[in-house]
């Protein structure tokens, strides 16, 4: 697998995201969709990350500054012909070790309370991610579950 910092010009990684925002509005409600679209992952604050297997896109990834010791983890998702084949797990690893080189002390994420995000929040506690309070700019939310993770 190759990781390489994406920027957001390719055709797949756009229908990847376009996908990610569609599945996003429909499993949640509109006021609880945190997922950015790709001109807000194009922000100077967000390192965006695209997973290649033999030339396809298997994933991608976004690391989002929100102080020079705090991230969020952005944009996390995989292609559905690369599920179960531990595409997430390299990349979760790969953004953690970016994370770890730019000098962040905790990533923290964002993820949906619904069945439909359980396989996330099973991958975030496996890499140590533990529940936590709202951050940043968020606000308590019932369909909102906030995980961190120290580096």
């Amino acid at each position: 697998m190759q990781i390489i910092q994406d920027d957001l010009s390719s055709g797949e990684v756009i229908a990847l995201l376009e996908e990610h925002l569609r599945d996003m509005y429909a499993t949640s409600p509109p006021e609880s969709v945190h997922a950015l679209d790709i001109e807000a992952l194009k922000s100077p604050n967000i390192t965006f990350f695209s997973a290649w297997i033999d030339g396809a896109l298997a994933g991608c990834v976004a690391l989002k500054a929100l102080t020079e010791n705090d991230a969020e983890l952005k944009s996390m998702r995989t292609v559905k012909s690369f599920r179960g084949q531990g595409v997430a797990s390299s990349l979760l690893l790969f953004a953690l070790e970016h994370a770890k080189i730019k000098g962040y002390r905790s990533v923290s994420l964002e993820t949906g309370t619904q069945d439909y995000f359980s396989a996330a929040r099973q991958l975030y506690k496996k890499f140590h991610f533990e529940d936590c309070e709202p951050f940043s700019h968020y606000q308590l939310d019932p369909n909102s579950h906030f995980m961190t993770r120290a580096l």
